[in-house]
């Protein structure tokens, strides 16, 4: 898949998804956000009226990228990045969810499995994509 958009390279990363308190995203997103204003925007529409604030995150320096899955069944779901990667004109995340098994021992209540990652500034575009789906 990378090898058609050129050279790529590993992109060093930091997860603040601890940072951001009890978000609970409606549906599936894969964004970018360049400023503060832009992710602090996106959150109060995503959750009117309990949106949590943004982290301390440096957006002189550093871009960041929001993956949420939506609404899950169980406490058994989580997200985690395979990989963050840099090509010419795009940042390249792929990312793994990880399911329950039968038979696991989980909370049957609705989770929003997410990552926030921080990158540093870049302007480029984001790809992001869930390793194992179409």
């Amino acid at each position: 898949m990378l090898a058609a958009c050129g050279s790529s390279h590993a992109l060093a990363f930091k997860d603040v998804s601890r940072q951001l308190r009890a978000p609970e995203f409606p549906r599936s997103v894969r964004s970018i956000f360049k400023t503060r204003a832009k992710l602090t925007d996106y959150l109060a529409r995503a959750m009117p009226g309990h949106a949590p604030a943004v982290p301390p995150i440096d957006f002189a320096r550093r871009e960041a990228i929001l993956i949420a899955s939506g609404p899950r069944s169980s406490t058994g779901y989580a997200l985690r990045v395979v990989s963050v990667r840099e090509t010419g004109s795009e940042i390249v995340v792929i990312v793994r969810e990880r399911t329950p098994h039968l038979g696991e021992p989980v909370a049957a209540r609705v989770t929003y499995p997410f990552l926030l990652l921080t990158v540093p500034r870049s302007g480029k575009r984001l790809s992001a994509h869930y390793q194992g789906r179409p």
